[in-house]
């Protein structure tokens, strides 16, 4: 049992406030109307969230991610399909998650609810948790008395964007570990091994190769100008987050990402998966053409991407066919746009997305599986070269030096 403060008004209408214990603040609410009080606030009376959970695990505060969205959405759709009323679902979900974050989030949500707001208005007051899909694809779940469908088509939308994310990240693992470890050898290298080598070769007068100059030219300005270059990246890095930070900044590294050799057309592809798969869900949920994206543009998470597809959102306005807006968008296939064109002529245009949606997924798929094997090559070559320069650079004085001690 907990205690709670509520604030309500009378059947006179005169505001009554006052404290009680009940289970949660669905059951408080309950009491309340057996007493003909209808309430305005409810708030739980607790100094502070409790620092730990059964099995002495920690609240831990930390930005909500898409696994902690998943386990949201399937809990609220298991609730609401068992016919559990909102506010007590809402209850329940703050016991039971263990992101501070969220909870917290949640708790804010169940007090807007109390106060006569809906459920997708309540979630739109915290973009930084919940996207603008999230929120739509709840609101129409509203309208239409579907809410358990609504959390269930998030859930399963936020599942399948998570797996997609972890094999690209699966997939990058590799080529990031080995270009670390190069440049780590090519510091080291640099700052310890060829300065050692300077030495022995200064005690000789012979004629260095080209190969060696370099390398003590290269050692000698990270052993003379490191802290500066060290201040610089640092200064670089900073710049850099700050200038993605506005909106300029991240539409043009957006642009860029998709541009990269290899792994642009990638991105893009996993893009416009996403693209498909979220407009597909928002259209068999019932929302507008229009509104859907609007919302669809927003939820790609590439600005450059979003301005293509706002601009669908413009052509639609004037009037244009979606097949056509696609077209003139320049970001899909002839055969995407084949099955937009088929979609619109046999009203199917949600299930033809959706086999966008896997088409796409199955081509990020495959190059995925691939890409390692296409980056590997050129690493091989990066170090191959690196060895080569570091070979000749040392070994050839080496075989001066030993010339001229035999003379």
């Amino acid at each position: 049992m907990a205690r709670f403060h509520f604030n309500g008004r009378d059947q006179g209408g005169a505001a009554v406030e006052g404290l009680l214990d009940g289970a949660d603040k669905g059951a408080i609410a309950a009491q309340l109307a057996g007493q003909g009080i209808t309430p305005v606030r409810i708030t739980e009376q607790a100094a502070e969230r409790p620092a730990a959970k059964a099995g002495g695990l920690r609240l831990r505060r930390r930005k909500v991610s898409i696994d902690d969205l998943i386990f949201l959405s399937r809990q609220m759709y298991a609730l609401l399909k068992a016919g559990v009323p909102i506010l007590r679902a809402m209850a329940g979900l703050e016991e039971t998650t263990r992101n501070e974050r969220l909870v917290e989030v949640l708790g804010q949500v169940a007090e807007d609810l109390e106060t006569g707001r809906t459920l997708s208005a309540s979630l739109g007051r915290h973009p930084d948790v919940f996207s603008s899909l999230y929120v739509s694809i709840v609101q129409v779940g509203e309208n239409t008395g579907q809410m358990d469908e609504a959390f269930l088509q998030m859930a399963r939308y936020l599942e399948q964007e998570k797996d997609t994310r972890n094999r690209i990240r699966s997939a990058m693992r590799y080529p990031m570990v080995v270009i670390g470890a190069i440049v780590i050898a090519m510091v080291i290298i640099n700052v310890v091994v060829i300065p050692a080598f300077a030495r022995v070769f200064a005690g000789f007068q012979i004629e260095l190769p080209w190969a060696t100059k370099l390398l003590l030219g290269v050692s000698a300005f990270f052993v003379s100008y490191w802290p500066h270059m060290l201040v610089a990246a640092v200064v670089a890095v900073w710049w850099w987050r700050r200038y993605l930070r506005t909106e300029a900044g991240r539409r043009n590294w957006d642009r860029l990402k998709l541009r990269i050799p290899l792994v642009g057309d990638l991105i893009l592809r996993a893009t416009l998966a996403r693209f498909a798969r979220s407009f597909a869900i928002s259209f068999r949920a019932g929302v507008p053409l229009v509104p859907a994206l609007a919302t669809v543009a927003r939820a790609v998470d590439n600005l450059y991407v979003g301005e293509k597809i706002t601009g669908m959102r413009n052509g639609i306005e004037r009037g244009d066919s979606l097949t056509r807006t696609a077209a003139a968008s320049g970001l899909f296939t002839t055969l995407i746009l084949q099955m937009l064109s088929v979609g619109e002529e046999t009203g199917s245009v949600d299930d033809m997305l959706f086999e966008a949606a896997e088409f796409y997924e199955r081509e990020v798929d495959y190059d995925l599986k691939y890409l390692s094997d296409a980056i590997e090559p050129i690493l091989i070559v990066a170090i191959g070269i690196m060895v080569l320069v570091l070979a000749l650079g040392v070994f050839l004085p080496m075989w001066e030096i030993t010339q001229v001690a035999r003379n």
